[in-house]
């Protein structure tokens, strides 16, 4: 058995973990402003992995067409603040 740094470990186990969907939600959570703006933000219910999807959650009609159109750009931002391809595809409830 090899010697693994405390953040190799919990790296390892993450990945492993059934939690790991969780953890980003709230990693995108902490910069969604910064991704994505002051208004959309504000207007955003709720964030969600499960799988490879994020799945963002808002009761603004307008908005919700608006992040319609911008999927792929919210994909790519995600998965490049992650600094890793976790995010596949983007929901819009």
């Amino acid at each position: 058995m090899g010697e693994y740094s405390i953040s190799e470990a919990m790296q390892q186990f993450l990945a492993q973990s059934r939690i790991k969907g969780d953890i980003q939600a709230l990693q995108i959570s902490d910069i969604w402003e910064a991704l994505m703006g002051k208004t959309i933000a504000r207007y955003t219910d709720k964030l969600q992995i499960i799988g490879d999807k994020l799945i963002i959650t808002t009761s603004v009609a307008p908005l919700k067409n608006e992040l319609m159109y911008q999927k792929d750009k919210i994909r790519q931002r995600v998965n490049e603040a992650l600094k890793q391809q976790v995010i596949k595809e983007v929901i819009i409830q």
